[in-house]
């Protein structure tokens, strides 16, 4: 058995202060009590500090006692080793609070016994007692939530605000909200300018040249809450609230009516539908996500947003920034259309087959159906830079798409693993800017040659005829 000294605090309370004042009260009674027991357990080399923790006039239903502090305190700081009290009810009254204790006395290896008891938590049995304990602690913490949450349930189907900070045109006072005047009219801006330009981010716009900086989520906040009506809400069920709607219920459902549409046409245009979602960068390698606005005449217009201006960093914004989506999704279309035709291209990745198999490769592409989802299948990425668009393939699942298409079946998905090579084609485009300041493509350069072999260039046609005429099967 060990020799280290076992340190002893003994804790006293009285819930009044009446007797406090005799010369032996009932503090000092507790306290003999607890010394004579600890020097009972000298043989387990216990011995009793001499600081005092006495809480005269102090209820056990908290914890707000000065004495029960500083023990706990020292507990916390590694002076004290066993807290010892004449009954547990000295301690606490409340379950819930005799928790708290106990996780703060497991924390720092620390234990309590009660010597009228018989309860101790140094022992087996008196660590299963507490573990019933606690489990009654936990019982009364959950019986105390649903009270909790049946009164708010309650007050709020009575229409009381059960308090949070008050919607934007309201103000707290007696545990009530009320219409402030002075932003009443903002509110109602709000909903009236959202039916007129039917778009938050436009919404945005306007509110900010007007002096109000609100960002799109609040905004969605504000049109969906049906406070502003008049009602007060509780797990997703409304009911007639006290406080004085604000907004019209004409005007509301107008406005959930405009929102309901743009759910819709958003769905329709889902990111996941979106060609290049997750594969398109700007030339600051900023990813750029499919996103949407709708014009003052209601019209859809969709791009492709750098992660930067979405995360609002304007340090990282590239040059291309924001590019109109549909005239980029048709630009790697008709791109990929021409790579399919494009021997020049193909050839590096069929020239391990056979002729045979390279002619049978090369005659089914010409009428070959390509279609996004294999579009997305071939793409690793592409960046986009203010004069030329990199898109890179990889090379083991553009080989796959020729293979199925010889053995006319349909393509299959490489996992990651197998996708070890790639290949960038740079495309040296003119990219323009047009409303919103999104970019479009415009136009293609023309890069002229700057010195020309003639009898270089005259041996490179033949060869290249002669091998297409093979590929053609004109000549063998």
């Amino acid at each position: 058995m060990s020799d280290k000294k076992i340190r002893c605090a003994i804790y006293t309370r009285k819930s009044t202060e009446e007797g406090l004042e005799q010369e032996f009260n009932s503090l000092q009674a507790q306290r003999e009590a607890c010394e004579a027991y600890i020097k009972s357990q000298k043989h387990e080399h216990w011995q009793f500090l001499s600081a005092e923790y006495d809480d005269g006039g102090y209820s056990g239903g908290n914890m707000e006692r000065p004495a029960l502090k500083r023990l706990l305190a020292d507990v916390q700081n590694g002076l004290i080793d066993i807290i010892v009290v004449y009954k547990i009810d000295r301690l606490t009254r409340s379950l819930m609070d005799f928790s708290k204790i106990v996780e703060i006395l497991d924390k720092h290896n620390a234990s309590f016994v009660s010597i009228t008891q018989h309860f101790n938590t140094t022992t087996s049995m008196g660590r299963l007692t507490l573990n019933m304990l606690l489990s009654f602690g936990q019982f009364e913490r959950e019986v105390t939530g649903e009270r909790i949450r049946d009164k708010i349930s309650a007050s709020k189907k009575k229409g009381m605000w059960m308090g949070g900070k008050p919607p934007l045109g309201y103000y707290r006072k007696d545990k009530k909200i009320y219409p402030d005047e002075g932003k009443v009219p903002l509110v109602r801006s709000i909903f009236e300018k959202y039916i007129e330009l039917k778009s938050t981010t436009l919404l945005k716009e306007w509110l900010n040249k007007q002096g109000n900086n609100i960002s799109v989520g609040n905004l969605n906040c504000i049109l969906r809450n049906k406070a502003y009506i008049g009602l007060v809400g509780h797990k997703g069920a409304w009911y007639p609230g006290e406080h004085q709607g604000i907004i019209s219920k004409e005007l509301f459902e107008q406005v959930q009516a405009v929102m309901a549409d743009n759910r819709i046409n958003r769905q329709h245009y889902a990111p996941s539908k979106s060609l290049l979602s997750g594969k398109l960068y700007d030339d600051k390698d900023n990813a750029m996500s499919p996103s949407w606005s709708t014009g003052s005449s209601g019209k859809k217009y969709r791009y492709y947003v750098s992660q930067a201006i979405i995360r609002k960093e304007p340090g990282k914004v590239g040059k291309v920034s924001k590019v109109s989506l549909p005239k980029l999704e048709q630009f790697i279309d008709n791109w990929f259309s021409e790579f399919l035709k494009d021997k020049s291209k193909i050839y590096p990745y069929i020239q391990q087959f056979g002729v045979s198999k390279q002619k049978g490769i090369i005659k089914k592409l010409s009428s070959y159906p390509m279609t996004r989802d294999i579009e997305k299948t071939l793409i690793k990425r592409i960046k986009l830079n203010p004069n030329k668009i990199e898109i890179t393939l990889y090379q083991e699942q553009v080989t796959e798409l020729l293979n199925a298409i010889y053995e006319h079946r349909e393509i299959i998905l490489l996992k990651p693993e197998k996708l070890k090579n790639e290949t960038t084609y740079t495309e040296i485009y003119h990219i323009g800017t047009v409303a919103n300041g999104a970019k479009v493509i415009v136009g293609q350069f023309v890069q002229p040659t700057k010195q020309s072999n003639k009898e270089l260039i005259k041996i490179l046609n033949q060869a290249y005829t002669w091998y297409q005429e093979i590929l053609d099967g004109k000549t063998t």
